[in-house]
């Protein structure tokens, strides 16, 4: 049997699951605009080409438009703007999300990159929270600094108001330890932001609020 990627099904009466958010701060202004109900369309303009690229696996592989604009202080480091892109990113997620009605709300996938094996699981729980578990051997991966990969992770977690766990179960090669976890991080989101036809208007919790 084949099978093939497709655009989630949403109910006909389901509200738009889109976002456009703007943040200006001294150091940075960051524009996402995504759709979690796309086909993969990426458009990624940070002034960190590695970054760029990483936001290209998460609208890929976790079937999400994307669009992503950014300046930023770069003659100074890339610090700045990667925290600034996951923290916009997490708020156009959040305000995407809405009450987050009719989500499956849970995602969890293991991917592969030739040597690493990289596992995520998530929760759009309303609670903060990210565990982080890489141990990426070098300190760049061309120019960027791979200490940047949990600040980003934490931007995005703290404002998107997700529980993230990482996990990485192998790996030698910097480059696909982080890019598998991007990888996951996308499917994981997929899975958890999918529409459950069985309660497509109702809160995903027992306490019936998230």
């Amino acid at each position: 049997m084949q099978t093939q990627d497709r655009p989630i099904s949403v109910p006909a009466a389901y509200p738009s699951r889109s976002a456009s958010v703007s943040r200006t701060t001294g150091e940075t202004d960051v524009q996402v605009s995504l759709n979690l109900d796309g086909t993969g369309q990426c458009e990624a303009k940070t002034g960190i080409p590695f970054l760029d690229h990483m936001l290209h696996q998460i609208s890929s592989h976790g079937l999400i438009d994307l669009e992503v604009r950014a300046t930023g202080d770069i003659e100074i480091d890339d610090h700045h703007t990667n925290e600034d892109v996951g923290i916009t990113l997490g708020m156009a997620l959040h305000q995407a999300l809405g009450d987050r009605k009719g989500i499956t709300r849970f995602g969890h996938f293991v991917a592969p990159l030739d040597e690493s094996l990289v596992q995520v699981a998530l929760d759009f729980s309303g609670r903060p929270h990210l565990s982080y578990g890489l141990e990426i051997p070098t300190q760049r991966v061309g120019t960027y600094d791979t200490q940047l990969v949990r600040e980003f992770f934490v931007a995005v977690v703290n404002h998107s108001q997700m529980t993230l766990h990482i996990r990485q179960l192998d790996g030698l090669n910097s480059h696909h330890i982080i890019e598998a976890t991007f990888k996951a991080f996308a499917r994981a989101m997929r899975m958890a932001t999918e529409v459950d036809p069985r309660r497509a208007h109702l809160i995903p919790s027992s306490k019936g609020v998230i």
